[in-house]
């Protein structure tokens, strides 16, 4: 079926058209609302093949709801226009929230071919709306009358949104430029769906294959059961595979002892998505940075990274660079520290190379072993993943805001290592579905995130039903479920969102839970982590898998103490990744970028920190934030976070720490605000000041002048 655009559709054919297709909504699960809680997706249902027809669908839909405004007589009003907007393209909607899921964490080759062929039209249906003169001057003609109508605050807002998101979308433009526009669009999207697909096969292709057992000495029992396990999965039976993670450093790098086998191992994940082949991703995201440079011109911004941040809390990109350029001089100081600390530690063991990136992570793990007398494989046997979701994400979520969780069985999942747990308000009263998914599968996007199956609205009388998303490593068979101390914070940070997404209040969708800022919506998930080591919450989950023991004192006391170690790599490499980031959507749309790597190597020269021993986080080539996830001139917002996150915990600490009234506090004027205010506003009401980066530095153990 071809795609059928709002003036287009009209009259006696719309209906016509809604009446053909009434057989195939009684027959695919994605056309209408579930019949499980919550709405949740029916997965024991839904199949590949149901989503290129539920799309075709879901467009033609919204097409005669956003017809039926742009035709409807009466006046523009902010029920007949602007709730009628979040009203519209509900099943669109439902269908695209189970495709990106299924997607981004259990993809396949059908998927692969529908997202191929549907995000360009996706991205052309939504220009149909946005760049629809007819629609916007309705929408223009409530705003106008706004400060007459007697609005909710909330009603205000949301209309204060559709009327800037039009803009933003291009609304305002000639039709000349509205059709360049739409080509960019369409472009851009193409090359983002490519670019995510190229990205999940150079990865899955550049893991390190090792023919002897004895290079892979360091690994423990389980990690080298899995990797034997993953090399026969892999058609390299009687060999080892150890897989790439999404970051440039990988977790084996701390552990392993035969150099050889770091610097192959760093070189797989350095050169991941720049092997000169089908996968090469160096070309296409050149052209992705042309055309976003483009848009922005035609947009009327200097440059993409101006286009982005209009709406953000930091509002500039030069107001977003005069941050992190705050933290450049302290993290550079501590960068210096340490390797001075790791070269000595070189030396002092009779080895005569210079330290190099692919051993930062091990000679630190050495040097951490010696200065505060413990391991990771210390830590390990104390973080069983069960036992720190339950006795620890949850506990810490009920201590502050009275909620509990129970696991349900009933609801089908789609793959079998996924859980989902009903979660109940402090009156017990029915709050949200969870899903957790946390197992690394070579099928699925690298890195953690959380999204929603359903979105909190009142208006559409829904719940929210959430996932978080992890790749942890599996254990073998048999083998507890022991996890890394870095992962433990990673389900603290995901369930922070899923907490943003749990507390929503609003009536309207479109400014409910996580529909906020890109640099105000990692606040609560960096927030969250604080209480992985808050005392009472650690001890409750930290015990030993076997005995049931708690950590010993004297190595949580190592581990709390740990907080500074480190300090200038871990965050070193963050603020080079998005120094690169906002260098990409700066660039002028006359620029022509040739030479990739020369770019990059540039930027990060300029940087000011230590990039020749610590590498970005993300190198442009593996990027996936900015090129495919929609974090495109805002990766700086998980810096901008923490110190919005370190200084809410420090008024936590001054006020009684995990207490019920300050997590119902927390609740009442963030959490479940949504977009229904100004983010500095939101923000000094809980703290009452302005956003102050000194707790981040002191969390740090930073030196400033």
């Amino acid at each position: 079926m071809g795609i059928l655009h709002p003036r287009h559709v009209a009259g006696a054919f719309a209906v016509l058209a809604l009446m053909g297709s009434s057989a195939l909504a009684r027959t695919n699960p994605l056309l209408q609302p579930s019949t499980l809680p919550y709405e949740a997706p029916r997965f024991d249902l839904i199949t590949d093949a149901d989503f290129a027809p539920a799309f075709e669908q879901g467009m033609l839909a919204q097409n005669n709801e956003i017809h039926a405004i742009t035709v409807n007589p009466d006046r523009p009003d902010f029920v007949n226009t602007i709730e009628a907007l979040e009203r519209a393209g509900r099943t669109l909607h439902r269908v695209d929230m189970t495709f990106d899921n299924l997607y981004s964490a259990n993809s396949n080759p059908r998927l692969d071919a529908i997202k191929t062929k549907f995000a360009p039209l996706l991205t052309q249906h939504e220009d149909e709306i946005y760049l629809n003169t007819a629609l916007f001057n309705r929408v223009a003609t409530v705003y106008q009358k706004r400060n007459s109508l007697d609005l909710t605050q909330e009603q205000m807002h949301v209309l204060t949104e559709w009327y800037q998101r039009f803009l933003h979308a291009g609304a305002s433009l000639s039709s000349r430029e509205k059709t360049r526009l739409k080509d960019l669009n369409s472009k851009l999207s193409v090359l983002e769906s490519s670019f995510q697909q190229k990205l999940v096969a150079a990865t899955k292709a550049a893991g390190l294959v090792v023919d002897v057992e004895k290079k892979l000495s360091g690994l423990d029992a389980n990690a080298l059961n899995t990797a034997f396990g993953a090399a026969e999965a892999a058609g390299q039976k009687g060999r080892w595979l150890v897989p790439l993670q999404n970051t440039t450093q990988q977790p084996s790098l701390a552990v392993l002892k035969d150099r050889e086998t770091r610097q192959a191992l760093f070189q797989k994940s350095w050169t991941r998505a720049e092997q000169g082949d089908g996968n090469d991703t160096r070309a296409l995201i050149v052209r992705i940075a042309h055309l976003r440079a483009e848009k922005a011109r035609l947009l009327g911004f200097r440059n993409y990274a101006a286009y982005q941040l209009e709406n953000q809390m930091a509002k500039t990109p030069e107001a977003a660079n005069d941050f992190m350029n705050q933290l450049v001089a302290p993290t550079r100081a501590a960068q210096d520290e340490e390797e001075q600390a790791l070269t000595q530690l070189i030396q002092a063991e009779g080895s005569t190379f210079s330290l190099a990136p692919w051993d930062w992570d091990f000679y630190a793990d050495k040097l951490r072993r010696k200065t505060l007398g413990y391991s990771e494989d210390d830590l390990k046997p104390y973080f069983e993943l069960k036992t720190v979701l339950e006795d620890g994400v949850f506990y810490a979520a009920t201590s502050l805001y009275g909620i509990t969780f129970n696991q349900r069985h009933d609801i089908p999942v789609y793959q079998s290592d996924v859980v989902v747990y009903e979660v109940r308000d402090k009156d017990d009263a029915p709050l949200g579905l969870m899903y957790f998914d946390y197992f690394a599968r070579d099928n699925k996007f690298g890195g953690a995130w959380m999204s929603n199956f359903v979105e909190q609205s009142k208006l559409l009388n829904q719940k929210p039903v959430i996932y978080n998303v992890g790749n942890f490593v599996k254990a073998a068979p048999g083998q507890p479920q022991l996890i890394t101390f870095d992962d433990v914070i990673t389900m603290f940070h995901e369930f922070g969102h899923a907490l943003h997404g749990l507390f929503a209040d609003q009536v309207y969708p479109s400014v409910s839970g996580t529909n906020v800022a890109r640099d105000f919506v990692e606040f609560p998930s960096q927030f969250n982590e604080n209480w992985a080591l808050y005392p009472k919450v650690f001890a409750h989950y930290a015990r030993h898998y076997q005995t049931g023991a708690t950590m010993p004192e004297t190595l949580q006391k190592k581990l709390f103490d740990a907080r500074h170690f480190n300090a200038g790599y871990r965050l070193g490499e963050v603020v080079s990744a998005a120094m690169l980031d906002m260098k990409w959507h700066t660039m002028s749309p006359l620029r022509k970028i040739k030479d990739v790597d020369r770019f990059e190597s540039t930027t990060l020269e300029k940087s000011g920190l230590d990039t020749a021993h610590v590498p970005p986080r993300y190198r442009s080539s593996y990027f996936l934030h900015i090129w495919g996830n929609g974090y495109q001139a805002g990766y700086y917002a998980y810096l901008w976070t923490q110190m919005l996150d370190h200084d809410a915990f420090d008024w936590f600490k001054k006020h009684g720490g995990l207490t019920r009234a300050n997590g119902q506090r927390f609740r009442d004027l963030v959490l479940s605000r949504g977009h229904t205010e100004d983010y500095d506003a939101m923000f000094e009401a809980f703290t009452g000041h302005a956003p102050d980066i000194k707790p981040m530095l002191d969390f740090y153990g930073l030196k400033t002048d």
